[in-house]
Parts: structure tokens; sequence; C-alpha cells
């Protein structure tokens, strides 16, 4: 086995950890074992990224590029085949860096999640609402709930926190609308010049 088909096989391993799929026997991995805490999750599609990227550059990480002269966001069909529903709920930011791993970042600028946020406000799956503390938070509207985004109280560093999260439903519904999400972005660019 050449040290690419390690890489290439370990990253099955990190994949199948990433979607909570014990990889020994392809059985689901129990809610409550750590290897299916959504903070290890992130880990695993984050480090399967890099190996994604060490594979495709020939066993070298690739270098990063100035931003200068990107193209727009975009995926190739190709690209469109890589994308992973996760059965663990995710926020909008795991679900844009799902994306971002899919595209050659050296030549094509990330999507943010702030622009699928923007175009899910403009549908009114979400809204902006004031919090008692005076700042505003997208929250998912009745028809968003519908959908599959759902708010989750939790426990961080600076205390209790309300988390918007995307089931596999509303992940599926972002992925297959991103070219809708892009033109909206593009055309709201284009009116704020």
């Amino acid at each position: 086995m050449t040290e690419l088909e390690k890489i290439e096989y370990a990253k099955s391993f990190i994949d199948k950890l990433a979607n909570g799929i014990n990889p020994l026997d392809d059985s689901p991995i129990p809610d409550n074992d750590i290897a299916n805490n959504v903070r290890l999750s992130r880990c695993f599609f984050y480090v399967s990224d890099i190996l994604r990227q060490v594979v495709e550059n020939g066993g070298v990480h690739p270098i990063k590029t100035a931003k200068r002269g990107k193209k727009e966001f975009a995926l190739t069909d190709e690209e469109r085949e890589r994308i992973q529903i996760s059965d663990i709920p995710l926020s909008v930011s795991e679900i844009s860096n799902h994306l971002n791993t899919l595209i050659e970042l050296e030549t094509t600028k990330k999507i943010s999640a702030t622009s699928i946020n923007n175009w899910l406000l403009s549908l009114q799956l979400l809204e902006a609402v004031v919090q008692p503390n005076g700042k505003t938070k997208k929250l998912p509207t009745e028809q968003g709930k519908e959908l599959g985004i759902f708010t989750e109280e939790r426990t961080g560093q600076y205390g209790t926190y309300i988390s918007v999260l995307f089931s596999s439903a509303a992940q599926q519904f972002i992925y297959d609308n991103i070219d809708a999400i892009i033109n909206f972005k593009n055309e709201n660019r284009s009116e704020s010049k």
C-alpha cells in the first residue's frame, strides 16, 4: 500500500467517524458515545478535508495563496457529488465549512455562513430577533422549523447560549439550493455597490 493509499484509507475512517458511523463494522455509533460528540465530528470533518487536499496534491498539503484573482464560489458536478449530509445536526458555519472543503481554495472564494443565513432570511426561514441583551440573533421561523431548522441551548466557556442547528433535511435543502444562494449573494452585492 502506497502512502497516498494509506492516507485515503485513513480518510475513509475519518469520514465515517464524522458521520457517526463505526468505521470497523459500519454500524451507527450510539448517540451517547464520545465519538458521536458534535465537537469531535467537526474536527473529523476538518481532518478529512486536509487529508483530501493532501491526496489531491500528491501527498503534500497545498500552500494557501492570496484571495486576489479568485473566482466566485461555485460547485462543479464532481464537487456536488462529494457533498455529505450529516446525520448529526450542523450549524450554518459547519455547513459552509463543509461546502468550502469541496472547492479548490487556491482559485475559488469561500462561501460564508452569512451568505447562507441572508438567503434563509430572504425566504423567511430565519428571522432576526432582538435578544434581551440587545443583540440580534437569527432564529428559525415556524416555516424554518418545519424544514428542520431548530434551536438548542448549549453551554460554552462564556455560559449558556442558543445554537441554531440544521437537521439532515435542512442541510439537504441548503445543498440543493446552493446556486440560488450564490445568485442571491451576487445580486445583493451588486445592488449595494
